[in-house]
């Protein structure tokens, strides 16, 4: 079974080659503002799993598959409040959002999709996986030296809880994968449904 995972998220591909599992990485671009705005009537994590949809379609939709194969779709959001939000891209954006967050609990979404045969005989399974994530009330000092890193630019909800940003996470309630971008046992549950042997993926 070739493992292909849709996304060019290094923590991601970090996590599943720790589990064992060491995928293709095949880059999905797709409009997300534009899919985003055509869910706006789903619920949060329809939203986030629509993403994730997207991702995986797109790759399987790029090739000939003729051996049997994973692709792995993965997106991942913040719910804080009643706003859904995902990478701040810019500093300024990053600040703000830190500034709304710190003290706070959010709800961080990961959409995950698979696709599991091949071209032409895909069984399709979507998911989403919701972690509780409580952060630290940090001072605005040190939100300006956080975001000066850059590394909150682009991940999800402007933090990280494995690297520089999980000093700034006071506690998770769920999965820590999922948290990091991709939940190791809601693949594995996922995969088992549609008829596959998670070992079969150790590498």
């Amino acid at each position: 079974m070739n493992l292909v995972l849709a996304s060019q998220s290094p923590a991601r591909l970090q996590t599943l080659k720790h589990a064992g599992l060491h995928p293709q990485v095949r880059v999905a671009n797709v409009d997300e503002a534009a899919l985003l705005a055509k869910a706006k009537d789903l619920p949060t994590t329809g939203k986030v799993a629509n993403l994730a949809k997207a991702k995986a379609q797109k790759i399987a939709a790029s090739d000939d598959f003729s051996t049997p194969t994973c692709i792995v779709g993965c997106d991942s959001m913040l719910l804080i409040g009643s706003e859904l939000v995902g990478k701040p891209h810019t500093a300024e954006v990053a600040r703000n959002r830190w500034q709304k967050m710190r003290g706070k609990t959010g709800t961080l979404l990961t959409g995950h999709y698979l696709l599991v045969g091949t071209s032409g005989n895909w069984q399709e399974k979507g998911e989403t996986a919701s972690t509780t994530v409580h952060f630290a009330n940090l001072s605005d000092a040190e939100i300006d030296a956080y975001v000066a890193t850059g590394e909150p630019l682009e991940v999800a909800g402007a933090f990280t809880v494995d690297s520089l940003g999980g000093a700034f996470v006071t506690g998770i309630e769920g999965d820590f994968h999922s948290v990091v971008g991709i939940s190791l046992p809601l693949l594995r549950q996922m995969y088992t449904e549609l008829g596959g042997f998670w070992p079969d993926l150790w590498k």
